[in-house]
């Protein structure tokens, strides 16, 4: 029985639109339990389709990485994104073998051939990409280290303390790479190369708290 977490969105917060969010659920289980899925999680959100940081993407994608679903439903590709945003998340969820299925193709998303060409082309700019920001974040780790500026051991000193539930993190080394510009995702990849394993939604959230707890200060 394949394990599926169901997306529902809509992007505004009218009355009308709530309504739709609950047909969108109501629709897909009954396909899910028709079709022999084990639903895992229900996700809804009212966020626009052309935003890529929603949080109920991330959980999405988290579900994922950590291989407890193998596919998501949704009613159709636009539930999912718009834009760019849209064809990035399919990327993604491709990127870590996960499916989309949807009610609108009654089974797999079907790409037209202008989509399949840019998942083809996302797939092998990405590859250069992360070569180069590999290259970029060694060469600055390095040249901070030579100018005595940064000592990764201090990071690491308290790595193996605390519990389980939260991540230890430096969120000062989270900010500081922000600072210069890095991506999330860049900032992610630094951790882990220091050994915190964390994943680029976690290093948002964790950006995302602190600026909330500045603002109120």
């Amino acid at each position: 029985m394949k394990k599926t977490a169901i997306y529902a969105r809509v992007s505004t917060e009218k009355e009308s639109q709530s309504s739709s969010l609950d047909r969108q659920i109501d629709e897909l289980t009954e396909y899910a339990l028709n079709n022999e899925m084990k639903i895992i999680k229900i996700i809804k959100e009212k966020e626009s389709g052309f935003l890529e940081e929603r949080d109920g993407i991330f959980n999405i994608l988290e579900l994922f990485k950590s291989k407890r679903i193998d596919n998501v439903l949704i009613q159709d590709s636009t539930r999912l994104g718009r834009g760019n945003a849209k064809m990035a998340l399919i990327h993604q969820i491709h990127k870590m073998s996960g499916e989309i299925i949807t009610l609108a193709d009654q089974g797999p998303l079907a790409l037209n051939d202008m989509e399949t060409m840019i998942i083809e082309v996302l797939a092998i700019v990405e590859e250069y990409q992360q070569r180069l920001t590999n290259r970029k974040i060694s060469r600055a780790m390095q040249r901070k280290i030579k100018e005595g500026n940064y000592n990764p051991a201090n990071n690491l000193k308290n790595r193996d303390q605390g519990g389980r539930d939260r991540k230890k993190i430096p969120i000062e080394e989270i900010i500081r790479l922000r600072k210069l510009e890095l991506t999330f995702k860049d900032i992610a990849a630094t951790l882990r190369g220091l050994g915190y394993d964390v994943s680029k939604s976690t290093v948002h959230r964790r950006y995302q708290e602190y600026l909330k707890n500045n603002k109120k200060i």
